[in-house]
């Protein structure tokens, strides 16, 4: 963990050695040019906008595909059920029908006729008691097959519920898919615009942006605050999301070969143990808070008003995330972007 934390604060410094050193030319967007073209900042601006967008369809499609799932998951064990209820009811007609093919055998006088015509008091005392027993049987046969009978009906309307609901989410699912694919291509076809210069300069800028809003958040003293250290479990879950560095960002990915951020941050924790919710809205909706000054490694970074984005704080105020398409897994300033709370799996 050590080295890891010398890597990233390393890797801090030659980022900020690397934007202090370079031309201030290169980093400056050019000035609007008269009537309706935009500045290159404007630009980066509008693909971050449209990306951040693509970000919210894709929460609201990962949310979508774990109801689903989750809605499927019940229709088979209602499913089950129906086909466990079903043959306890066949068994039960079974007895029903054993029971009145042997009153059938007797000549077809029930069972308290039979016994008035019996011999002697004691075969009547018998037979009393056997009746009463073979009674109770009945009434109880006749109550278990009413009670199933009413659990078919019951399991019906439950799986009918169920029906509609996955039919709800898998709708919501392609409505999401449509805006998400619609939100990229958007994005893709500005950055298609521009020259390989001007490309070149908008990444720049965009590592500008972060970097002042990380210095901004570091000079605000709160790395003096911050010294968790790491569980067992988020050592575990640091480990499997460093190991993901350099692979793409795919949106609704879980890996292995790619992943979104809420993706990334959920299977790292699953790696360690511990099962947490897909989404980051999710997670920040269920996972219990703590302070930005109590932050240790492992913990997760909710960003933006809308919960849109996660990460995996690391240590040396930096964290590990799943940008946006067009990205790759990476290690960034955990204050590069609006943090709106910090999660703890394993608190």
């Amino acid at each position: 963990m050590n080295r890891r934390r010398r890597g990233i604060s390393a890797l801090t410094l030659i980022c900020a050695m690397a934007v202090a050193s370079a031309p201030g030319a290169a980093f400056a967007a050019p000035a609007p040019e008269p009537g309706p073209s935009k500045s290159l900042e404007e630009v980066r601006k509008e693909i971050e906008a449209l990306y951040h967008q693509a970000g919210t369809a894709t929460e609201a499609y990962n949310l979508a595909e774990e109801q689903a799932q989750r809605q499927s998951d019940q229709i088979v064990t209602i499913a089950k059920q129906v086909v466990a209820t079903q043959q306890r009811i066949a068994d039960l007609k079974n007895r029903a029908g054993a029971a009145a093919r042997a009153q059938y055998r007797t000549g077809g006088l029930p069972p308290s006729a039979q016994l008035a015509l019996s011999g002697s008091p004691q075969q009547f005392l018998d037979g009393a008691d056997r009746l009463r027993q073979g009674e109770k049987a009945t009434m109880g046969m006749l109550g278990e097959l009413n009670t199933h009978q009413a659990d078919l009906q019951k399991y019906a309307a439950e799986a009918s519920a169920h029906w509609q609901t996955l039919e709800a989410n898998r709708k919501a699912k392609e409505t999401a898919k449509k805006e998400i694919e619609a939100k990229i291509a958007a994005a893709k076809a500005l950055e298609d615009r521009l020259v390989a210069e001007e490309k070149a300069r908008l990444l720049q800028l965009e590592k500008d942006d972060a970097y002042k809003k990380q210095a901004k958040w570091l000079k605000s003293g709160i790395l003096k605050e911050i010294n968790g250290k790491a569980s067992p479990a988020g050592k575990a879950a640091i480990e499997f999301a460093t190991k993901q560095i350099g692979k793409p960002y795919v949106w609704g990915a879980e890996g292995p070969d790619g992943f979104d951020c809420s993706g990334l941050t959920s299977q790292a924790w699953l790696a360690a143990g511990k099962h947490i919710p897909r989404t980051s809205q999710e997670q920040l909706r269920l996972l219990p808070k703590v302070a930005i000054k109590d932050m240790r490694p492992g913990d997760l970074i909710i960003y933006f008003d809308d919960a849109t984005h996660v990460a995996m704080y690391v240590g040396d105020g930096a964290m590990i995330h799943a940008p946006r398409p067009g990205r790759h897994v990476t290690i960034a300033g955990a204050g590069s972007m609006p943090i709106k709370a910090v999660v703890r799996p394993d608190a």
